[in-house]
């Protein structure tokens, strides 16, 4: 986390004191860096640019405005599971020709939508679905460009929520039934069938993974080649895996060497997904410590933040760093601590009997890499008003998701005539 350092005492982002936002915009709120964005983005251009692939930022990670307008003016183009995230990116500047459309349960409306703005590509899920888009797109006069996303059966190795490339996942269709259904692309009237996808989970620590699937489909786009099929693209997807504490990732340069030994002598189009490894060590959730309670077995920092506003540690037991902004002296010792928001579940748990130094109601603690599937899945449970979003850039910082106000959020309901 290089933009968050320590100067004078309390934690930076970049130039800018996280005091001096949480005193101008409250806590909690969410804080990214636009040097970090930056540098994420650019280590793929610098590793997988020669190889001509093409990088698609996963909106799903986190579609702010500001974040995708800062990823797309750096070039990248744009990775959506849905109609409304291929609005932010267009309103966000990319360009429709630089968008792929994937995910499992597309609606026609989401498919008339998506062929009328002019999608780079569809990324498409089962034969149902492929029926579907050819049947819209005959209907409105055009071609769906389509790649088909193959299950390889391969175990990513990751948490069971966020597997997606084995036989018993949701996703894709079963690499044994991908000839099959490929033929058959190629001769429905709405379709351009133009090449396969794979995605096999996210938060891949691991790279042997990857070797095994990226096996699959070069063996798999030989053997469609060979029946007179035409193959044009490889959609690798995402999920590099980030450090969340001291795990061991991969190296982007052993990513890259990987497309370059099977994938590339391919000769078709490449192209990638990444989101958390992007914008997840981008970002922080800033909170301020309401209260310090010792219980009879164990103290616990209560902060106003909640499982609303962070969700992954209820969520999928995620560990996320916990940093005071008040940097602490070499020699403070700690104090093992369950660290819970203000939500009436047990779950609203950030950490359990975590090692931290002293820490006292008013002060402020950062929730470190927390720019990946943060404020993108939060909620407004308990009637909590979700967290501000804050991007620096250098010495300056604005606020790119202002806090809502409880009129806001309570008059999104409609009470009935018979109860006016």
């Amino acid at each position: 986390m290089t933009h968050f350092p320590y100067v004078g005492g309390e934690l930076h982002v970049e130039q800018v004191p996280v005091r001096r936002i949480a005193d101008a915009v409250g806590t909690p709120f969410y804080c990214y860096s636009s040097a970090t964005l930056a540098d994420n983005y650019q280590a793929y251009v610098k590793t997988l640019g020669a190889l001509g692939v093409g990088i698609y930022y996963s909106l799903k990670a986190n579609s702010n405005q500001a974040v995708i307008r800062t990823l797309g003016q750096l070039g990248a183009g744009a990775d959506v599971v849905s109609v409304g995230e291929m609005h932010r990116a267009l309103k966000a500047g990319v360009p429709a020709d630089k968008i792929v459309f994937a995910g499992v349960g597309k609606t026609e409306l989401e498919m008339e939508a998506a062929l009328e703005a002019g999608i780079y590509q569809f990324n498409v899920e089962s034969f149902g679905e492929l029926e579907t888009l050819s049947d819209v797109a005959a209907r409105m006069g055009v071609k769906a460009p389509v790649t088909l996303r193959i299950n390889p059966d391969v175990d990513a190795k990751t948490h069971a929520k966020i597997s997606t490339g084995k036989s018993e996942n949701k996703f894709g269709i079963d690499i044994e039934q991908a000839a099959q259904f490929y033929s058959a692309a190629a001769r429905m009237k709405g379709i351009r069938i133009v090449g396969l996808a794979v995605h096999i989970g996210s938060q891949l620590t691991d790279i042997a993974p990857y070797r095994a699937a990226f096996l699959k489909i070069a063996e798999l786009a030989q053997t469609l080649r060979k029946a007179g099929l035409t193959v044009e693209r490889i959609d690798l997807g995402g999920g590099v895996g980030i450090a969340y504490r001291d795990e061991a990732t991969i190296d982007l340069q052993d990513y890259a060497a990987l497309v370059k030994e099977i994938i590339s002598p391919l000769g078709t189009k490449i192209e990638i997904e990444p989101g958390r490894s992007i914008v997840g060590n981008a970002g922080l959730l800033v909170s301020r410590v309401i209260n310090v309670k010792a219980g009879v077995s164990r103290k616990f920092v209560i902060v106003d933040a909640a499982m609303n506003d962070l969700i992954r540690p209820s969520l999928y037991d995620a560990y996320h760093g916990i940093i005071p902004v008040a940097e602490p002296a070499s020699d403070a010792p700690v104090e093992r601590c369950d660290v819970v928001g203000p939500i009436c579940e047990t779950g609203d748990r950030f950490a359990e009997q975590r090692p931290l130094p002293p820490v006292k109601p008013g002060d402020l603690v950062a929730f470190a890499t927390a720019g990946a599937y943060g404020s993108v899945m939060s909620s407004t449970y308990n009637t909590r008003l979700p967290a501000a979003e804050v991007l620096v850039r250098g010495d300056r910082f604005d606020v790119v998701r202002p806090r809502p106000s409880y009129d806001h959020i309570i008059g999104l309901d409609k009470i009935p005539d018979w109860l006016a």
